[in-house]
């Protein structure tokens, strides 16, 4: 590790998981930038190659990719195991993959429910679970949920979605407990509106607007403002934060009308 540079990421591996486009794609080439060997891994090997590409253009470093569906719990171990057979390791994982289906509460089907909760949380237990022994080993590691700003405030249909992403806070607070002694941290990153595929899918062009409104800043995140705050976690930078969600949402919730 570089003696200068607390970001360095040098001589580290990261999974970054829903890799293959926006947030999850920055964040994959903030780490390859700082010197991580990364590996991204989504649904579609399509977007996942043309990411891979990008990701690592001008760098010298490995970047892998691998299809994983994270509503499949054995998709999820192979993927671990993938992750680890081709780096050679995993000293950072960021589990981003995740979706949302507005539905409102009374109208919540038991198949988009499931779904829902196996996509955004119960993957990412097992993902981290199946990854954290050898972290534990080497008694260095980062662990990062992307959360949400959803999960500290909500909307009309968003409950599954609120649900888990909360879940993940819970989840992060519980595993920074469990892994500290082993020199891993365990940590949330709630990001408020980044317009990527999902909210681009999601919201109507008048929600757009209202969304960018209701930040202090009165515009949408560019998914390159994800980087820093994801560097922090990652790295040495952030050893002593463990634990905790880091709200980056230009102001979004510093707004109560």
């Amino acid at each position: 590790m570089g003696t200068n540079n607390r970001f360095d990421l040098s001589r580290r591996a990261a999974l970054v998981t829903g890799g293959s486009k926006g947030l999850g794609k920055a964040i994959a080439r903030g780490f390859a930038e700082a010197g991580a060997d990364v590996m991204v891994s989504s649904r579609n090997a399509d977007e996942l190659r043309d990411a891979s590409a990008e990701i690592g253009r001008g760098l010298s470093v490995r970047v892998e990719w691998s299809v994983a569906d994270m509503r499949e719990p054995r998709q999820v171990d192979e993927l671990a195991a993938t992750a680890l057979a081709r780096l050679g390791r995993v000293d950072i994982l960021v589990n981003n993959a995740g979706s949302n289906t507005p539905q409102a509460l009374d109208e919540i089907t038991d198949e988009k429910w499931k779904e829902i909760l196996e996509l955004n949380l119960s993957s990412v237990m097992r993902l981290s679970r199946a990854l954290a022994g050898q972290m534990k080993a080497r008694r260095w590691g980062r662990i990062i949920h992307i959360s949400s700003i959803m999960a500290l405030g909500s909307k009309e249909g968003r409950s599954a979605y609120s649900a888990t992403k909360a879940a993940l806070m819970g989840l992060a607070r519980a595993g920074a407990l469990d892994l500290g002694p082993h020199g891993i941290t365990v940590n949330c990153i709630a990001p408020g509106p980044f317009l990527t595929d999902l909210p681009g899918r999601v919201l109507t062009d008048a929600e757009k607007r209202g969304f960018a409104e209701r930040t202090a800043l009165g515009r949408w995140g560019d998914t390159d403002e994800i980087v820093g705050p994801a560097l922090l976690l990652a790295s040495d930078a952030g050893s002593y934060i463990t634990g905790s969600t880091m709200v980056v949402d230009g102001g979004a919730l510093a707004r109560i009308f």
